[in-house]
């Protein structure tokens, strides 16, 4: 709710596989492990769901079913963990699993990426049939495979999401069982085993299909300390497929470790950003705002109008762009300074002065999926 009020989205984050990240914790008497612990492996010090089991499927789907059906979240995020990162000399526990379920596979690494596919391939499934506005994204690790291990990797020397955390995130792209990825690009400008330049063009020319969102997940500490902000933005900027970023963790922008978030603020997030359209799920604008006008009330001078919205009808109006530009200037709505408010509400209190200055207010209505049409405008006197 507090999300939205300031028109931001909600992601629900997960894990998909992980239980115990010490075998130490306890788990309370009714979670799932204590009814069913031959669903789970242990590995190092961790407790996982084994992947290759349909009963964890089933669970985790249910999980979602859970989350999507009783919130109103905008998004399920998964982050970088699917098979364990590994541990040196320790191979995961799961000959028993491929001894019964890996029939028809010769190779156990395809027979891991068969068990991840078919559950973000499941939960893809699950999300769109409840609701199909909610979106579905991973921050994968930020390095899908390495050159010397694929012609098509990248210039990288790392560990490799493909090959020892089985996600095969393009293919998730591709077949568009994701709607947005996050690849989660935390080294430096210039870093020997994995540059950040040589890695977000990688992302940038493979891991999108149309409609799917790109964008680049960004550690604050090590931008911060290597003075990289300003170098990692203008040049991600310059890339056609970037959306934006994700900054993480939010307590470094909250700290405002060396000004970066005086940096934002001033520099690159000067104004209201909107979020990008999802015109892969939806790509037509819901109607235009009606019966806009001007009206003086107990609380001010209010812009005012009516629109037709739903909770269950994601085509319909979500919330509402408010422009505002000189009488005589040409109206441009893709000039962010002139966002003066997205609200949810169908009113704005105009900031009256001497009733002698004249302005032209926009008021666009944008859908759940991000689609925002022309819009109304009202010429007012302030």
């Amino acid at each position: 709710d507090e999300c939205h009020k300031r028109g931001m989205e909600f992601h629900a984050w997960i894990n998909p596989y992980r239980t115990k990240t010490n075998l130490n914790s306890d788990l309370a008497t009714n979670h799932v492990y204590n009814i069913h612990p031959e669903w789970f492996v242990t590995y190092g010090n961790q407790l996982y769901f084994d992947p290759a089991l349909p009963e964890s499927r089933k669970h985790i789907c249910m999980v979602i079913t859970d989350i999507v059906s009783r919130y109103d979240v905008d998004a399920i995020h998964m982050d970088d963990y699917f098979y364990p990162y590994p541990i040196a000399g320790k191979d995961f526990p799961d000959d028993a699993s491929f001894a019964r379920y890996g029939g028809g596979f010769t190779n156990k690494a395809d027979w891991r990426r068969s068990n991840v596919n078919v559950l973000i391939k499941k939960i893809h499934e699950t999300i769109r049939e409840l609701k199909p506005w909610v979106k579905f994204g991973i921050s994968p690790f930020g390095i899908y495979r390495n050159e010397k291990t694929d012609p098509l990797g990248s210039k990288t020397n790392g560990l490799q999401n493909y090959d020892d955390l089985y996600a095969d995130v393009l293919l998730w792209a591709r077949q568009g069982w994701i709607d947005y990825n996050i690849p989660q690009i935390y080294w430096e400008i210039g870093h020997p085993a994995a540059d950040y330049i040589t890695l977000i063009q990688w992302w940038n020319k493979n891991a999108t299909r149309e409609g799917t969102h790109l964008y680049i997940g960004q550690d604050v500490a090590r931008t911060m300390k290597a003075d990289q902000l300003t170098r990692k933005m203008l040049y991600e900027r310059s890339l056609s497929k970037v959306k934006g970023n994700c900054f993480w963790p939010a307590n470094e922008i909250l700290w405002n470790n060396k000004g970066v978030a005086d940096s934002l603020k001033r520099n690159y997030h000067r104004y209201p950003a909107l979020i990008p359209a999802y015109t892969h799920l939806h790509n037509r604008a819901p109607q235009e705002v009606k019966k806009l006008k001007t009206e003086w009330t107990a609380q001010g001078y209010m812009l005012h109008w009516q629109a037709e919205q739903s909770k269950t009808n994601p085509e319909l109006a979500s919330y509402f762009v408010i422009y505002r530009f000189e009488n005589k200037e040409p109206v441009n709505l893709d000039d962010p300074s002139k966002i003066v408010a997205v609200t949810r509400e169908t009113n704005y209190l105009l900031p009256y002065d001497d009733g002698k200055h004249k302005y032209r207010y926009v008021v666009t209505a944008v859908d759940r999926f991000h689609n925002e049409n022309q819009g109304k405008s009202k010429k007012v006197k302030l």
